[in-house]
């Protein structure tokens, strides 16, 4: 790797670490230097750049463009004018050095036409507070004298490149420059020097702000608007989010992110939120993630829940309203069709924030940069005025030809994106083989199990937070139900699809089988699937964007073997729940399917735990020949893995069966005396 890439990459990670300092996926650094043309043998001039929707706080090799610098340079001469300055984006690929790394972005000309060896673009707080001041022009002045100038509000381009070029050539005692509406951009002659530079700008922003800014920038403290308790909040939390995420997922389904930090329960219980939050945000990464504004809702915390739900319905219609008029004041006849009219950000004072986005991690992402735009306007109320650039500016930003271009080439969906699954007894065997299975498929899942630690290994597997989450469940216990659902709403927005996996089993003859052994069986299968599913389906009734359930029950709820009277009526009653669930839930466009298994020794938590030696000892056959015998005994004599289950739950959740509900599919390799009719 070249020297001058490794300083790149380390100073961009730094950069990169604090989302004060620059937004996830936002902002872009370069360095130039020489290397030997393979062509020529002689010596080549590049430019590598973080490239198109990299992130520089984990920012390698492979996501920077790499560019001849004289040949991008070469193209200021052919440069057509802002006008038509879209088209030097594709006029990049021209410039582009060897085989392989990212596609250069937007922002490259700022990079490449600057004579500086190497240039940060940031959006620091604030940076941004300075730059989306009223008179960020004389802020900027009387912070930093000639060191860091002023460059007006201009859309991110070709020509903002060139315009930095100029400032930087004319004011050769300048570091930097602030943008207007945007960031900051710095520049130094090695990437040490740059990176002071940068972190100069913003620290001596921050000192400005903590010294001359006024207190409570956001206005007095509302009566009645103050947050929650903490426990009081989760829970309104949770009861508000599938209302919400329903109304969100009014265009396409979204997943959900809530957070109650501190900066958001501040900035909702202050006077002056509204009305900031109605001026939107300005920086073109904040708002193109956050859409032009948020939906406030108008009522205090301790509002009746039935009222805040009705309220936010009114509200929602409202903003759909209002963004469809944004969208035909500023379409032109090349414009993008509209995208969707439904929010991003919800903030609900004394409660938190709700952000939405097409998976977990933009959705997250979505409410961290509105916690920078939070910082921003009280930076830029604190020593003047908040004045984003205005409507028109960021419709062109937001329809932005390249930026529908950019969301073109995003690959297609899985099958089960957007959707929040919730599996039973995930930490081990067919319950971690299905987790597995749906995430794989695309969906975000709760991986539930009475083993902490198991749940938590399976979560981490899955990818973690953005993919997985764990939560420790017994299905027996209603309140530890109630809690889990809730952890899954609170984890991403809402529910779509449940397993109940969870089970059990204790191979004893009827007289044999005690009480105890009939009540817990019974109570984790029977009972745990009531539990859940009544559970579960509040949540999808309250959403009203439909929704899966999927029981594992067994092909011994149809067929009748011997020395299992506990677990064969058990695994009958969750058949049955599948029938009367199926017909009273579809309705509201709730499916409810079942899978009937048979023989899943390799990998089955419920036969590593003395089912397989019990049901050996019954069949009269080693243990570990159990799952060859139970495949010999079949019509297509292969054994069943926790996989095969797996796969026949996403059949069911996939899509393609959408028309059907009450069903059950056996995964049995074929057992006659189960077949269902």
């Amino acid at each position: 790797m070249h020297s001058e890439v490794q300083a790149l990459i380390a100073r961009s990670n730094r950069l990169g670490a604090d989302p004060s300092t620059t937004n996830y996926a936002g902002g872009n650094t370069s360095s130039k230097g020489e290397t030997t043309d393979p062509v020529t043998g002689g010596p080549a001039e590049l430019l590598w750049v973080k490239g198109s929707g990299g992130d520089l706080g984990t920012l390698t090799e492979a996501g920077l463009a790499v560019l001849r610098l004289d040949r991008l340079r070469a193209l200021v001469d052919v440069y057509p004018g802002v006008e038509r300055e879209d088209e030097m984006v594709a006029a990049f690929d021209y410039c582009l050095h060897g085989r392989g790394g990212a596609a250069p972005s937007i922002d490259t000309a700022m990079h490449g036409l600057v004579d500086a060896a190497h240039v940060d673009h940031l959006h620091p707080d604030a940076g941004i507070a300075i730059a989306t001041a009223a008179d960020g022009p004389e802020l900027a002045k009387e912070i930093f004298g000639d060191r860091v100038l002023w460059i007006p509000w201009r859309r991110p381009g070709f020509q903002l490149g060139l315009d930095i070029a100029a400032v930087a050539k004319a004011n050769p005692q300048a570091i930097g420059v602030i943008l207007g509406g945007h960031g900051i951009t710095a520049w130094g002659a090695t990437s040490e020097e740059c990176e002071r530079h940068s972190r100069e700008i913003i620290r001596t922003a921050q000192a400005y702000l903590d010294e001359h800014g006024r207190a409570e920038p956001f206005g007095p403290l509302i009566p009645g608007y103050e947050p929650l308790p903490t426990e009081e909040r989760r829970a309104r939390a949770a009861a508000l989010a599938p209302v919400l995420r329903g109304l969100a997922s009014t265009d396409r389904p979204q997943v959900g992110h809530f957070t109650d930090s501190d900066v958001v329960l501040d900035f909702v219980a202050r006077e002056r939120h509204p009305a900031l939050a109605a001026l939107g945000t300005s920086c073109p990464d904040h708002f193109l993630r956050t859409k032009v504004r948020p939906l406030v809702l108008d009522l205090p915390p301790a509002a009746p829940l039935a009222d805040a739900v009705a309220r936010l319905k009114e509200l929602h219609a409202a903003y759909r309203d209002d963004y469809r008029a944004y969208y035909e004041r500023h379409a032109t006849g090349d414009s993008p069709p509209m995208r969707g009219a439904d929010p991003a950000i919800v903030l609900v004072p004394g409660v938190g924030m709700f952000s939405f986005g097409a998976n977990k991690q933009t959705a997250r992402v979505a409410g961290e940069f509105y916690v920078n735009a939070i910082n921003v306007m009280r930076g830029a109320e604190a020593v003047s005025r908040y004045a984003p650039i205005d409507e028109a500016e960021k419709f062109r930003i937001e329809y932005w030809a390249l930026e529908e271009a950019k969301l073109a080439r995003m690959p297609k969906p899985k099958p089960l994106a957007t959707r929040i699954a919730l599996v039973t007894g995930a930490g081990s065997g067919i319950g971690r083989a299905i987790a597995h299975r749906l995430a794989g498929e695309g969906a975000c899942v709760v991986v539930t199990d009475r083993d902490t630690a198991a749940a938590e290994t399976v979560a981490a597997e899955l990818g973690g937070p953005d993919v997985a989450v764990a939560v420790p469940l017994d299905v027996t216990d209603a309140g530890a139900v109630a809690a889990a659902v809730r952890a899954a709403v609170l984890a991403f927005g809402g529910l779509d699809l449940v397993v109940n996996n969870a089970g059990l089993s204790l191979s004893k003859s009827l007289l044999e089988t005690t009480e105890a052994d009939w009540d817990v069986q019974h109570d984790v299968m029977a009972k745990g699937s009531f539990l859940v599913s009544r559970e579960a389906a509040r949540v999808l009734i309250d959403q009203q964007m439909g929704g899966d359930i999927v029981y594992i029950a067994s092909k011994n709820s149809l067929f009748a073997g011997p020395n299992n009277v506990a677990y064969g009526a058990a695994k009958a009653d969750q058949a049955h729940q599948v029938r009367l669930l199926a017909a009273e839930l579809g309705g509201h466009g709730i499916r409810v399917n079942g899978v009937n298994p048979d023989g899943v020794v390799r990998g089955s938590g419920i036969f590593a735990a003395g089912w397989g030696a019990q049901r050996a000892a019954v069949y009269g056959v080693p243990e570990e020949k159990l799952g060859e015998f139970y495949a010999q005994r079949t019509l297509l004599k292969r054994e069943v893995l926790p996989e095969h289950v797996a796969n026949a739950v996403f059949v069911l959740t996939g899509g393609d069966l959408s028309h059907t509900t009450g069903l059950h599919v056996p995964v049995d390799a074929g057992v006659a005396a189960a077949f269902l009719r």
